[in-house]
């Protein structure tokens, strides 16, 4: 007799060992998202269940989902945003429609290489007359405002300028994500951690330690020395403390090698003071001081020109499309670090990225359609 086993979700969740106290755990979503007639998909029931007995502290959530059912994305994303845990989103893929939703409940939204995420306008069908189409469209307006509320949350910016965006069906770059503020972060994840080899291979070059920083035994009483009588030197300590000293006579006692080391010691003088290096010349302070305040004042104002140039170049920026306002900061943090660099990847996005002028308008059903739904009575409303 055989028992029949209980169908796999298609998702998991892992914990991970704590670091530092701190306790993790990895949730992947990688399916579409609501259950399936088959019983394929992430169940957004399932899924917030797990997520309530999930006792953490940081949760790493990854993506690669085509999306599926809007609610349960909605409540998926809910359930994510409710838990206590700091939660950083890894689109793996793809996030698209209702998966794009559940990224947005990250703390902490990172574009892994080559990954995407698209937004589109809720669908779905109904076989009816034609009150019953005009209600199920009030249905979709409405749930597609409240998606287009969710991004507009996120970017800090409103609800009309994504909805235009979704009626477009837009795709995004991870670049493209970040830039118009759906993501904080795009990844080139290395293929290999060089920095563990390193911290190795490093080690046959490091230098040997001073004897004031060796963890020496203490004494077992203050002013007793806690060692064991007698105590003899070593022929290998004493051949080469002999070598060092030039001292010739093999038949020397102990007693007066260390006298020997004594006077070596004693006799050492502190080291003459440095010649100034050939090209550098001496300068009084008074001068130097003089100096140093002109060329604060200098590169006060070199910075004040560089602020206000690439302050100049993220409000062109925002005005053209090309980034959201929400992420102003975050563009000139990276042209401070790299502006020849970050000047060129705005200027590679594409105008109304994040829309200042009209897109377009969401095409009215066709005939086709029509008859697609009177033929086959599909009512699902997925997004």
């Amino acid at each position: 007799m055989t028992t029949k086993q209980k169908a796999r979700d298609w998702f998991r969740i892992e914990p991970r060992a704590a670091v530092d106290e701190m306790t993790s755990a990895d949730v992947f979503i990688y399916d579409e998202i609501g259950e399936s007639f088959w019983g394929g998909g992430v169940s957004a029931s399932s899924m917030a269940t797990e997520l309530a007995a999930l006792d953490v502290d940081n949760l790493a959530v990854y993506i690669n989902s085509p999306g599926g059912a809007a609610w349960d994305g909605i409540a998926i994303m809910n359930a994510i945003r409710r838990h206590r845990a700091f939660v950083t989103v890894h689109i793996d893929g793809l996030a698209a429609s209702a998966a794009s939703i559940i990224a947005m409940a990250g703390d902490k939204i990172v574009m892994n290489r080559g990954s995407q995420l698209m937004i589109h306008d809720a669908s779905g069908g109904v076989y009816g007359n034609a009150t019953d189409m005009e209600e199920t469209a009030s249905i979709l307006q409405k749930l597609s405002d409240s998606l287009a509320d969710v991004y507009a949350g996120r970017t800090g910016t409103d609800r009309a300028t994504w909805r235009d965006a979704m009626k477009a069906e837009t795709w995004y770059t991870a670049e493209e994500a970040v830039a118009v503020g759906l993501a904080d972060e795009w990844v080139d994840t290395p293929a290999s951690q060089p920095v563990d080899r390193a911290r190795f291979s490093a080690r046959a070059r490091t230098a040997i330690p001073s004897l004031a920083s060796l963890n020496l035994p203490s004494s077992s009483e203050p002013g007793t020395p806690n060692r064991k009588d007698p105590l003899d030197m070593s022929d290998i300590l004493k051949a080469g403390l002999l070598e060092r000293l030039g001292v010739t006579d093999s038949a020397i006692t102990d007693e007066l090698l260390l006298a020997a080391v004594d006077v070596v010691l004693d006799e050492a003088t502190a080291p003459a003071a440095a010649a100034v290096p050939a090209g550098t010349v001496l300068i009084d302070s008074a001068v130097l001081s003089d100096l140093q305040a002109s060329a604060a004042l200098g590169r006060k104002a070199s910075e004040a020109q560089d602020t206000s140039r690439r302050e100049a170049i993220v409000d062109s920026a925002v005005s053209d499309g090309r980034i959201a306002p929400a992420s102003r900061g975050t563009w000139l943090e990276s042209l401070s670090a790299n502006e020849k660099g970050t000047t060129a990847l705005i200027a590679s996005l594409a105008k109304n990225t994040v829309p200042v002028a009209e897109i377009g308008t969401a095409d009215e059903p066709t005939a086709a359609d029509a008859l697609y739904a009177l033929a086959f009575g599909d009512d699902s409303k997925e997004a």
